[in-house]
Formats: C-alpha cells, structure tokens, sequence
C-alpha cells in the first residue's frame, strides 16, 4: 500500500481559528515534514474556492498557487490535487501550468483531473453550472489536450467544447523527457470519479491513475465496471493503479477517538456551520472505513487491499492544529501495511 496526504488547505474547515497571515507557515510546514519522513510519497490539495460543507467567510487557499508554492520548499515528496475541476481553467492554459510546476518540483507533479461537482462554487465564480454531458465532455477533451502537449509539445483540437490551434507547450513536462513519468501522459494523470457511463470509460482510456469511492463495497463495484471498459478499449486493466481518498480518525483509545470527533465538530461550529450540518458530517465521517484503533484501520485497510486498492490518499482534519494522529498513522499503520 501506498499512501499520500492531504495538507490542509482551508476547504474542510481545517484552518479555522489561525491568522490568516500565518496560514502558509502552517501549511508549508507540514508539507515539509511529510517531505522530510518516509511515511508519504505525495502530498495533496483540494481545487476549490469556497469552504464545506457550506460557503463561509473562512479561508480556501487556491490548489495551483499552492502546487507552485509547495514545489519550491519540498524535495522529495509528489504533488498533486485532489482534484482539479477542468471547466475552472482552460485547458491548455493548465497544461502550460502543470508543465511549468513540473520544472519548480524537479519532476514531481500528480495531475488529478475531473469534471467538477460544486455548484454554488460555480455558480458564484461566473461558470454557470453546465449538465453533466458538457461537463464531462470537456473532461475528455482536456484530458485529451493535456496529453497531446505534454508528450508532443504541442495540441490542436476543434471539439465541441474546446478549440486549440497549435497550442504550444515548451518546455515540455520534465516528467516524460529527462525524468521518469507516464509512459502514456508525461505527467501521470489521475481522474477521479466514478460515474460509470462515461467518466470510467475515460480513465480507461488516458488515466494512470484512477480514484474512486473507497468504501468497500463500492470500490469493488467500480473496478469490476472499469475493468469492463478497460476490455472495451483494449486497456490492461492492472495498468490502471486504483486509489482512493480516506478521512482518517484514529486514536488508541475510544475516549481519544471520541476526543477527536468533538474537536472536528467544535472547528466547524466555530467557523459558523449549522448544527445540523455539523451532526451530519459528524456521523458520515464516524462511518469511514479509515476511523478507530491503529490495528481496525490496518484490517480496513487490507480488506481494501484484497479488493486491490493500492495507494491510499488520507486525510486528517486536525493537522493544523495537533499532529499526534499523523504521528500514530505513521508509526502503527504505515509499516504494517507498506510493503
């Protein structure tokens, strides 16, 4: 198993009560600590712009700024976004971006990539809030772009929802000419998503990465219709690496558990969220397969392995503020079922 972290960005209300001018030290020191351990290959940002679960005035630090950022103070560990909505940015614009940001890391950069869900967010930016169809129809031909300049150094496309002309990408992703990378992408390109008309069949078809949800069942059911898609397009479906992203909640004990749980509900009420919606995120994140003792975690864990989930990307909503989760993880967890 292989495992990634989210490094809290503001999104989940996981900065709430520290200045906003201290912000970036806390964020940057974390994603510093993760790159100075062994326990994380990447580390992960959310591509949004207001707070859930609902828009509030507290921070939302911006996924592409800070894969900028993050790429100039880290060494070792990957970068990547948990995931970027494609309709928010041009794609070929993006695929300039994502290029230049591969150079600041040395070669580092994940490229997460999906058709985008949060409408209150688009709607508030100015981008409408399109069906479903067109949604996931620029999703295929971004991804589409993307690969094209990052492996040819150039893209024209006259889509329905996109237009380049010789769209010009130099210099090219480090990733895919003098470092390792896709074979397929340059970048490596995870999509997320786990509609199964369409959005499977495009991770058949460009995706080294696929994320899904993670609880069990569903997981199970999702790789099987992959799979099936992957065999339509002529796809080795093993090519496919299957991750998936968990909210961790861990604790030795049941009262530290619960400790853990009253704190998550305090931030959220201190950022101003309702106690209704407070009650529901609580119980939603109780019933994740990544909550409890280090050794229930380990079996949730390789259960999901069984199911052939290989790389893991957590969460843990209090690692701005207390870092003894993170600390457990990576001494009780990781090693029992990293190999």
């Amino acid at each position: 198993m292989r495992f990634g972290i989210f490094v809290p960005q503001g999104w989940r209300m996981d900065l709430v009560g520290i200045d906003p001018e201290q912000q970036w030290d806390v964020m940057n020191g974390l994603a510093r600590y993760f790159d100075e351990g062994d326990s994380f290959e990447s580390i992960w940002v959310f591509d949004h712009f207001h707070t859930v679960p609902a828009p509030t005035e507290e921070a939302t630090h911006e996924a592409w700024s800070l894969m900028a950022g993050l790429a100039a103070t880290t060494n070792r560990v990957r970068l990547g976004q948990m995931c970027t909505c494609m309709s928010y940015r041009n794609p070929a614009y993006l695929a300039k971006v994502a290029a230049t940001v591969d150079h600041i890391s040395g070669g580092r950069l994940e490229m997460g990539i999906g058709a985008g869900w949060y409408e209150q967010e688009w709607r508030a930016y100015g981008y409408g809030f399109p069906s479903p169809k067109e949604r996931l129809g620029r999703l295929r031909e971004g991804v589409q772009i993307f690969r094209d300049m990052w492996t040819t150094g150039r893209a024209t496309l006259d889509g329905t929802h996109y237009q380049v002309d010789e769209a010009r990408c130099y210099p090219r992703p480090l990733q895919g000419t003098t470092a390792p990378g896709s074979k397929l992408n340059g970048i490596p390109m995870w999509i997320a998503g786990g509609g199964e008309k369409v959005t499977l069949k495009i991770v058949a078809q460009y995706a080294d990465y696929a994320n899904v949800d993670g609880t069990p069942d569903v997981f199970a059911h999702k790789s099987e219709v992959l799979r099936k898609h992957c065999e339509d397009v002529g796809r080795d479906f093993d090519s496919i690496t299957r991750t998936a992203d968990y909210n961790v909640f861990i604790a030795e004990t049941e009262s530290e558990l619960e400790d853990r749980f009253r704190f998550y509900a305090d931030t959220l009420r201190k950022g101003g969220i309702s106690e209704s919606k407070i009650e529901r995120n609580v119980e939603s994140m109780r019933r994740g397969p990544a909550v409890g003792t280090p050794e229930q975690i380990i079996e949730a864990f390789k259960g999901l392995a069984d199911l052939g989930l290989s790389y893991a990307i957590t969460n843990f909503f209090e690692a701005a503020y207390d870092r003894s989760g993170i600390e457990l993880f990576e001494s009780a967890v990781v090693p029992e079922l990293r190999g």
